[in-house]
């Protein structure tokens, strides 16, 4: 009986043909998988600022009449400042950091004595943090005005170009 059973196991062995690969199950998950990722794709928004670098310029050209606005991120100030005349502001930050609301606050007075105005410069010392240069960006971007209870968003200055900010010497600093 043992060796019936044993030849029984070998035949039927033999006999089996491959199993065949089943691709709907397979085709199924993929279904939902890519359900679920546009379903989910339309909730992630991605928000893309254009920045304008400073372009290298190989002969000196006289700048234009104006204000060219500069706002100097320092370790321990927001200094605003017209690249033509020197420093318009200076914002020392507090122990909370630094003082966007005070940025925001008298960018908004320059706006209005220079309403045609759109461009900023943001100059960062070295090992400025990403978050502050983004908050920094925000302020000088847009501003949000109480409009009958609702917050709108208003244009400041939204051409943003970065860069590097120059060294201050010890003395100047204190």
């Amino acid at each position: 009986m043992r060796r019936s059973s044993f030849e029984a196991r070998k035949l039927a062995r033999r006999s089996r043909r491959p199993s065949e690969l089943l691709l709907v199950p397979m085709i199924d998950i993929f279904i939902v998988l890519v359900t679920f990722l546009l379903m989910t794709a339309v909730f992630s928004r991605t928000v893309v600022l254009e920045l304008n670098l400073p372009a290298q310029l190989a002969e000196f050209r006289e700048p234009p009449k104006g204000l060219q606005l500069e706002v100097i991120v320092r370790k321990d100030a927001l200094d605003v400042a017209d690249r033509n005349s020197g420093r318009l502001a200076l914002l020392p930050s507090n122990a909370a950091g630094y003082d966007l609301d005070g940025l925001s606050g008298y960018l908004q007075l320059v706006k209005t004595k220079f309403p045609e105005m759109t461009s900023a410069t943001i100059l960062l010392e070295p090992d400025t943090p990403y978050d502050t240069l983004v908050q920094v960006m925000d302020k000088v971007r847009v501003v949000e005005v109480d409009d009958a209870g609702r917050l709108v968003q208003a244009e400041l200055f939204p051409d943003i170009s970065i860069g590097d900010a120059p060294a201050v010497a010890a003395e100047a600093r204190s």
